[in-house]
């Protein structure tokens, strides 16, 4: 990369001393033709003063394995630290293309007619990771045998690859190199704020990325684009809530009403008037009212037609890029033979004793996730009577909702630390399974780890729109846990208590985890570049005699060279999990927004801004803060395909939950039609009038002065309502005065509720299915297009056979 018309990574630098050369100062489109490839990997350790040390004796070993396979080893030594550049021979390459050519599934990709730059990392990176070094284990190896072939026992000795070196610390890091050039064109193209609004160059990406990284970026865009018109209705929705926000009876009923409330705790609380929470009713109509059934039901709908959209985009894309038909397992086995042409098949192996042990680890590591949400319901019921003894006003007007705050923030820490740790048990978990392939372990690692993720998220949420408010018993026989009554919801419903968690951690996740995301590569690296030694330059000559090879081609001194090192080496690190992260991540962002979003219409307005500024801040990471990523050629999203048809289904099972027993959608819908002022002929204003008090029970309270201020309230039995000191309050059931006992109205509700249930899920899975036959997965052109492709490349075989120069297979 010595010349910007070359792509190769130089600085030219301009002659000193006055001196005059009779060779031209940038080569000629000739002589660039000689120029040196660049280096396909690097690796760095610590430099070493002892040639005898362990660490120093391994790494000559991995080098000399290295240099066994025909690869070009060049070393320089700069301050404390040794980079080896990695050159592949040009025989590797040969062999990997005509492997492909006579391949089952990746003989039409066209890599068997020319290797990329970034196919060449690919298989350097496989070859190089997969190079090992005997073990020091006294020359015993490991035994393995077919389960029904006893007599076809092997002995494998075990070895060091490089994964296990890089960990004891005989290499300290690895990368491949960013190339000049296309990363200028990234940069302008795409890795700006400039390109917000423009199409992301599909096909750059994954001339330089891979294929992987190129499907997600455009799994992420067509994502962002079909989630405008969801934000557009749910702001419509919210809106719509606003501009009747003044008017709504159910609203000027709790704001004038005089109904005295019942204690929200035991010993701290106190009873309190029904209007105090006048605004929580207003922020509750927001989300809780007519516009949200049809919202939920749309949104149901969006997420299949996404996902089929989805399908037909990515069929089109994977079709131009030749990778319609590739098999991933197909194209290790066949890097498995450039690397070794003698090397053994990585048998299946399955363990029913194996398989069990999983599951049983996967289910222990569910119940410790369910116990974190536990802890965090204790934290609440003990908080919110805590805080009602507070001195603070404020804080003893709304503990409640502080409390559900707090325990909002306190599940964002949570899932922060659980993140790291779901990742440990998920690898650990892998290991155990002992899968043959890198594929099928990224597809159970994958698994694992959004089943644990999801539950981290999830659970607080489930507990808060489903079980909130609806197993705290009733006066006198409270539900306690820890010694401390349940929570309650409020007289106006619980989705506002849903809404408010999923809008803190929403918030939080996206704007805390974007700003480290894009801010600590960037220090980092700034930190690297800061503290390293500065280099001197030593030659100016790069395009001149000094940097000319034997052979005539153009060489960088080892000054030149390191430069160009040194700035891949600086960048922040990137590994397997960097995509994956981002995946995990809009996965995630795709669960909020479908599965609850009738509790929180405006969640799909944050996530089409946050994708927004999402997109970019990633484009700009990776080319400009991050070393260059390892091109995977693949031609789907993988098992995250399956995961988000999962959500989809979830997403119509919960919204029909959350409609039909979470918010009062029902009740009113029962009021209005069976109970209200219209249902009974009674002239009325509206017919909704009367509705909160309609939900509320009484239950007396016998009140005792234990000190200034302050009352002891106890729930005493309706047959003695007589006595002195006795108040009646109100509380949020459907119960009858006398014994408790749930009333007719509860169970009318019930029934109403389940009928939705399953009519909204019936109706809208049928929507599901009428939309996916409708949108057919593989556009027709694509098809006739493949189709034309195959029969070329059949007549062209056909062919070369003639002219005696087909495949010999």
């Amino acid at each position: 990369m010595f010349y910007k018309a070359t792509e190769e990574n130089m600085e030219m630098s301009e002659k000193g001393n006055n001196q005059r050369s009779t060779d031209p100062l940038l080569p000629s489109r000739v002589f660039a033709q000689r120029l040196q490839r660049t280096f396909d990997y690097v690796l760095v350790a610590n430099k070493e003063n002892d040639d005898d040390d362990t660490r120093s004796q391994k790494r000559k070993a991995f080098l000399h394995a290295l240099r066994e396979k025909q690869f070009q080893v060049k070393e320089i030594i700069y301050d404390d630290k040794t980079f080896f550049g990695l050159q592949a021979p040009r025989e590797i390459f040969e062999d990997y293309q005509y492997l492909l050519k006579v391949s089952d599934s990746c003989n039409w990709c066209g890599d068997e007619k020319g290797i990329t730059q970034a196919n060449r990392i690919r298989i350097v990176y496989f070859i190089v990771h997969n190079t090992g070094i005997k073990k020091d284990d006294g020359g015993k190896g490991k035994v393995f045998c077919e389960p029904t072939n006893w007599k076809s026992c092997r002995i494998f000795f075990l070895s060091e690859k490089l994964e296990e070196l890089i960990e004891k610390g005989v290499f300290q890091t690895t990368f491949c190199l960013h190339e000049k050039k296309d990363q200028k064109i990234l940069r302008a193209k795409w890795a700006q704020w400039s390109a917000v609004f423009k199409e992301q160059p599909f096909d750059d990406i994954k001339s330089y990325f891979g294929e992987k990284v190129a499907l997600y970026y455009l799994w992420l865009s067509l994502y962002t684009k079909t989630l405008i018109p969801a934000a557009v209705l749910g702001a419509v929705i919210f809106l719509y809530a606003l501009a009747f926000f003044n008017t709504s009876s159910l609203i000027k009923e709790v704001c004038e009403s005089n109904i005295t409330m019942c204690p929200p705790c035991d010993k701290r609380c106190g009873v309190w008037q029904l209007s105090d929470t006048c605004t929580y009713a207003k922020v509750s109509h927001l989300f809780d009212n007519e516009g949200t059934v049809a919202f939920a039901m749309f949104m149901a709908i969006w997420a299949t037609l996404f996902l089929e959209l989805w399908k037909r985009h990515r069929a089109r894309y994977v079709s131009d890029w030749k990778v319609f038909d590739w098999c991933e397992e197909e194209e290790e086995l066949i890097m498995d033979i450039v690397n070794d042409p003698n090397c053994e098949p990585k048998m299946f192996i399955h363990s029913y004793w194996r398989s069990t042990l999983v599951l049983i680890l996967v289910t222990v590591m569910l119940m410790v996730i369910l116990g974190l949400t536990h802890a965090l319901v204790v934290f609440r019921v003990v908080a919110a009577p805590w805080m009602s003894d507070s001195k603070w006003e404020f804080l003893e007007a709304h503990a409640n909702t502080v409390a559900l705050l707090m325990g909002a923030v306190l599940h964002y820490i949570t899932i922060q630390v659980m993140t790291k740790v779901n990742r440990r048990v998920s690898l650990k978990l892998c290991e155990l399974e002992k899968l043959n392939s890198l594929a099928a372990k990224e597809r159970s690692f994958t698994v694992k780890m959004f089943t644990f993720q999801f539950f981290t998220l999830f659970s607080s949420l489930f507990y808060v729109a489903f079980f909130l408010g609806r197993i705290n018993g009733h006066p006198r026989n409270y539900s306690r846990l820890a010694g401390f009554r349940l929570e309650e919801c409020h007289p106006s419903g619980c989705l506002t208590d849903l809404f408010i968690q999923m809008a803190v951690i929403m918030l939080l996740k996206q704007t805390i985890n974007n700003i480290f995301e894009f801010t600590v590569p960037w220090v980092k690296s700034f930190i690297r570049r800061k503290t390293a030694k500065r280099l001197q330059r030593q030659c100016g000559r790069c395009y001149r005699k000094a940097c000319r090879s034997e052979q005539g081609r153009v060489e960088p001194c080892d000054t030149c060279k390191i430069r160009d090192w040194l700035r891949n080496y600086h960048l922040d690190n990137s590994d397997a999990f960097s995509l994956f992260n981002e995946f995990l991540e809009m996965v995630i962002q795709f669960s909020f927004t479908t599965i609850f979003v009738a509790a929180f219409p405006l969640a799909p307005l944050l996530a089409l801004i946050n994708n927004i500024w999402e997109i970019r801040l990633d484009a700009i990471k990776m080319t400009r803060l991050e070393r260059r990523l390892i091109p995977r050629k693949t031609n789907d999203i993988g098992v995250w395909m399956q995961v988000l048809e999962v959500i989809g289904v979830l997403a119509v099972m919960a919204n029909g939950l959350v409609i039909g027993i979470s918010s009062d959608f029902i009740p009113r819908l029962v009021y209005r039609y069976h109970y209200g002022p219209c249902a009974s002929g009674i002239p009325s204003t509206d017919c909704m009038e009367g509705y909160i008090n309609y939900t509320l029970s009484v239950a007396f309270l016998l009140t005792e002065k234990i000190g200034e201020n302050k009352y002891n309230h106890t729930f005493i039995d309706p047959m003695l309502r007589n006595q002195v000191n006795v108040s009646q309050c109100s509380y949020r059931d459907y119960r009858n005065t006398e014994d408790y006992s749930l009333t007719p109205k509860f169970w009318l509700v019930l029934a109403v509720r389940f009928a939705f249930v399953i009519l909204f899920e019936h109706v809208v899975v049928v929507c599901k299915f009428i939309a996916a036959w409708f949108v057919p997965g593989s556009p027709t052109r694509v098809k006739n297009k493949r189709l034309d492709d195959k029969l070329k490349r059949l007549k062209d075989e056909l062919r070369e056979k003639k002219y005696g120069k087909g495949t010999a297979v």
